[in-house]
């Protein structure tokens, strides 16, 4: 590639091929690349940097909330995963087992880890005994594997880094609450960080996790109108307690089993940055989480060296003061201009363009990569405006979102529009459903839509809703969209 082609021309439109434009970016933005192993990928440098702005402002909140982590094993003994029926049911087409060590046969197939539900249940009922022993409250940060048949990165891949809590707790009521108050810190944490809106639910019977009493997760339009699971929180009752005999003495000195929850979020967070906000330039990350917020380009011309650089170099030093993640780039092989494109391709909120005139009125040019809107600061302004910008593009960002996510939500009357919209428009259809799981299979047969959430906050105009599919009179207000 020629140094001075511009990285933009070189991105399929998002309107000609979603999904070769978001392959695209993850490339070209160096964000991952493809492992040797069908369906693994290499986190990149400037993608695993993302990564961890998620993982410190997510632990941050999780420890604030009275957790604290841990580290279980990646090997889980197959006799501890059949334990559990059900739970084993849900994973099998996707576990991976190890038979071999070193070129010894193992007397009992390995599972490497597609959760932990199993092997935290096993450890808990050694260490539970007593009701002073709760509540329970852990966390780890790890890799999993499961073997996906089809996969996308950050999206979907045979291994991926979460997050997954494992909470134990005297009573269903304490569950529940800890439940829905990991719900509302995941749903807080992906609009405040991520500028994502999301709608908050109950999965159906036919969506839950395997082995969970009920599952609750928060879901996301992306910009070309399909859900995307953001992360889960499962109240999983005495099911797993019951399986791993996790027990303890009451307050009245009788043996009850506890009651569990599990939760979390992965690098899935990651792809819905891409494409939530991403557009035809490529990433648009909002300032939270951008590994880099402000990138300043000096224009190399004449003796910008002498002039322009050192100027560059103390406003970098002074916004880095700050706290801003700043970057300087002084690179002579690169033109101005293919290094707006560069930058602008990889998502960076705030660039800031200084060059020989600037230096003379003491100014800087700024651009928002949001907006695209260019203005011009006084030098001794900086420190005050650019957190002000940021900010603000923060808040644009989400509104956008937003907006695009009221636009493309639908209701609808009768089963012919629901299809008809689904056929021909994007996003999601807000509509009444009986609760019969023959209705649900029907409609996802029909049209590949899935119930993304029964909504917590039920309107149902008095209870005289009836389902879309049946019409005989509705249980649940419910959120259908086609889905990653």
């Amino acid at each position: 590639m020629n140094k001075n082609e511009r990285f933009v021309k070189k991105i399929t439109p998002k309107s000609v091929d979603f999904s070769k434009w978001y392959i695209e970016i993850i490339q070209k933005a160096e964000l991952a690349d493809y492992a040797p192993i069908k369906g693994m990928m290499i986190i990149r440098p400037y993608g695993y940097a993302i990564w961890e702005n998620i993982q410190q402002l997510v632990d941050k909140r999780i420890k604030e909330s009275g957790h604290s982590n841990a580290y279980f094993p990646l090997f889980i003994p197959e006799s501890l995963l059949q334990k559990e029926t059900e739970h084993l049911e849900g994973f099998a087409p996707e576990v991976a087992w190890v038979t071999h060590g070193g070129a010894d046969e193992l007397e009992e197939r390995i599972a490497v880890r597609p959760t932990s539900e199993a092997i935290i249940g096993n450890m808990y009922a050694k260490w539970i005994k007593s009701w002073r022993d709760l509540p329970v409250l852990i966390n780890q940060w790890a890799n999993i594997v499961r073997w996906e048949k089809v996969t996308r990165p950050f999206l979907r891949t045979t291994e991926f880094l979460w997050q997954e809590g494992h909470t134990a707790h005297e009573t269903k009521e304490e569950a529940q609450k800890e439940t829905l108050m990991i719900l509302s810190l995941y749903k807080e944490f992906v609009e405040t960080e991520l500028a994502i809106p999301v709608i908050s639910g109950l999965k159906s019977e036919r969506e839950k996790f395997a082995g969970a009493l009920e599952t609750y997760a928060i879901e996301s339009m992306m910009s070309d109108g399909k859900a995307l699971q953001m992360g889960t929180s499962h109240n999983l009752g005495q099911q797993f307690s019951k399986v791993f005999n996790i027990r303890f003495e009451d307050r009245n000195q009788n043996l009850q089993y506890v009651w569990q929850t599990s939760w979390g979020v992965s690098t899935r967070l990651v792809g819905a940055l891409i494409m939530a906000h991403g557009d035809d330039s490529g990433l648009k990350f909002p300032p939270r989480v951008a590994p880099v917020q402000v990138v300043i380009v000096p224009i190399a011309i004449g003796d910008w060296k002498e002039n322009v650089l050192p100027v560059a170099q103390n406003i970098k030093k002074e916004l880095k003061e700050d706290g801003i993640r700043v970057k300087l780039d002084d690179r002579e092989e690169f033109t101005p201009g293919w290094k707006f494109s560069e930058w602008e391709m990889r998502g960076v909120p705030l660039r800031l363009e200084i060059g020989p005139r600037d230096i003379k009125e003491k100014k800087v040019v700024i651009v928002r990569r949001d907006t695209g809107k260019k203005e011009t600061v006084a030098w001794e302004s900086l420190k005050k405006k650019v957190p002000e910008i940021l900010k603000n593009i923060q808040k644009s960002m989400f509104e956008m979102v937003l907006k695009f996510q009221r636009e493309n939500t639908f209701k609808v009357k009768d089963y012919e529009e629901f299809k008809d919209v689904l056929g021909s428009k994007k996003g999601f259809i807000e509509t009444y459903w009986c609760g019969d799981r023959a209705c649900e299979e029907k409609i996802k047969e029909d049209t590949m839509a899935t119930i993304r959430v029964i909504r917590l906050e039920q309107d149902m105009e008095g209870n005289k809703g009836n389902c879309i599919c049946c019409q005989k009179p509705a249980k649940n207000l419910v959120i259908f969209a086609r889905a990653y």
